[in-house]
């Protein structure tokens, strides 16, 4: 029972488990999976098998889900599971049969374990495993933080086996005389984690003999020296950066500044979801003009003149709404407030950017809130020429990335207001003004 103290002295040290609290437990069926069931049975755990089915193997997948749900009766366990259609959601999505599987997976497992009260999610991953993630990112590009392997823990999401190497694992599984059923996939080298198990780890053993207890040493030092270096990645954040209005600002001549320009600008925007070949591009783009974006799945980056300038992606299918003479309130694309008010010699006009007043007989409805066009042009209030939003917006020094989230306000295609901004003067306030509208802006 030598591997059960040590899976119970892991646990421990990285304060994952308490037996006090049910946990979900990932049960696939194959060795891994088992292995751990079976401990935390032994170690006193309250558990809820969950098995997902992705119907990828045909009838092997049909077994598997019969061997897991006999195993978790065997128990006396709660026992949930579900079925996938992996291939179509990958496609629908644009991503690997990997990462869709991955994606649905843990989905699923979250809303259970909710659903169930279950305080933690446990996974099977073992060394082996740790080893084949740091070679992948190895092979695709990363940064430090991409050697450091496998969390033992990651929210509620707990790996308490990941002091053990698969073929440990297997010898428990042998002497404990637990059945488990096998992956025929595992043996084939479609998925790029079964090259490096199948190919490249054992051409890496001919060469060191102990390449795994190696490559194992080597993460734990490596997660050692994130723990350094990030602190210092930290430090030298707080000084590059700012964050204003949902965008991070980074200061190009500062980011140029440091011993490392290029490590610390992809340490900023990995967070954002940007790869390394991406990073790289927008590195060797800082001393080119103004104007270039570069894009990940979830982030936007705009080199403007003196920033780097980071902020979300919102994209949004429809581009017009509009408002209705009854409305006193919308929610969609932002949050607007509409109330009439009489004339009167004690009304004050707004003179923030957040609340304009116009004259209500002056507005038609209904009312439209669009994106502005090229050609748009306004009477910024106070003027009585027209003026091109395009010019307003240099004049006001907007960016790239600030204008393609700018509303407009329109009556009958004249602008009332660039909301948050400036109201159109067509529409103020004058001595011959009996009714009117507020407008203001809510969030």
């Amino acid at each position: 029972m030598e591997m059960l103290k040590k899976v119970q002295q892991f646990i421990d040290a990285n304060q994952l488990l308490d037996k006090n609290e049910r946990v979900l437990v990932g049960v696939s069926g194959g060795a891994d999976s088992v292995v751990m069931l079976h401990m935390l049975q032994k170690l006193g755990f309250e558990c809820v098998a969950a098995h997902c089915n992705f119907h990828l193997r045909g009838d092997e997948s049909i077994r598997d889900e019969l061997f897991v749900e006999k195993l978790a009766e065997s128990y006396k366990l709660i026992y949930k599971k579900v079925d996938f259609d992996t291939v179509k959601f990958a496609k629908s999505n644009n991503i690997s049969i990997e990462m869709a599987a991955r994606d649905l997976r843990y989905a699923w497992f979250k809303k259970t374990a909710d659903d169930n009260k279950c305080r933690a999610i446990v996974t099977a991953h073992h060394i082996d495993d740790s080893i084949e993630t740091v070679l992948l990112n190895l092979i695709r590009g990363t940064g430090l933080k991409g050697l450091t392997g496998i969390e033992p823990k990651n929210g509620n999401i707990v790996r308490p086996m990941l002091c053990c190497t698969r073929s440990e694992i297997e010898k428990y599984a042998q002497k404990q005389k637990l059945d488990y059923v096998t992956d025929s996939t595992n043996l084939e080298n479609e998925y790029s984690r079964n090259k490096i198990r199948n190919i490249i780890l054992p051409a890496m053993a001919d060469i060191n003999p102990s390449v795994k207890q190696s490559l194992a040493d080597n993460i734990s030092r490596f997660r050692d020296a994130w723990k350094i270096y990030s602190e210092k990645i930290n430090e030298i954040k707080a000084t590059i950066t700012f964050s204003q209005e949902n965008q991070t600002f980074i200061n190009i001549e500062k980011l140029k500044s440091q011993p490392a320009p290029q490590t610390v600008l992809y340490e900023i925007l990995q967070e954002y979801n940007f790869n390394s070949n991406v990073s790289k591009d927008v590195f060797e783009g800082l001393d080119k003009e103004p104007g270039n974006r570069y894009y990940s799945d979830t982030h936007r980056v705009l080199k403007d003149r003196e920033h780097l300038i980071v902020d979300l992606i919102e994209p949004n299918l429809k581009l017009e709404f509009t408002i209705d003479e009854t409305d006193t309130a919308i929610e969609n694309p932002i949050s607007l407030t509409l109330k009439k008010i009489l004339m009167s010699e004690n009304f004050i006009v707004s003179k923030t950017a957040e609340r304009i007043h116009v004259d209500a007989d002056k507005i038609q409805f209904p009312l439209t809130i669009r994106k502005w066009k090229h050609g748009d042009s306004f009477h910024p209030f106070g003027m009585k020429k027209s003026k091109k939003l395009s010019d307003f917006f240099i004049d006001e020094k907007i960016n790239r990335n600030q204008k393609e989230s700018i509303w407009l306000l329109v009556s009958e295609n004249k602008i009332v207001w660039i909301i948050g901004l400036r109201a159109d003067n067509r529409f103020r306030i004058t001595e011959k003004t009996k009714n009117i509208l507020e407008i203001s802006l809510t969030q």
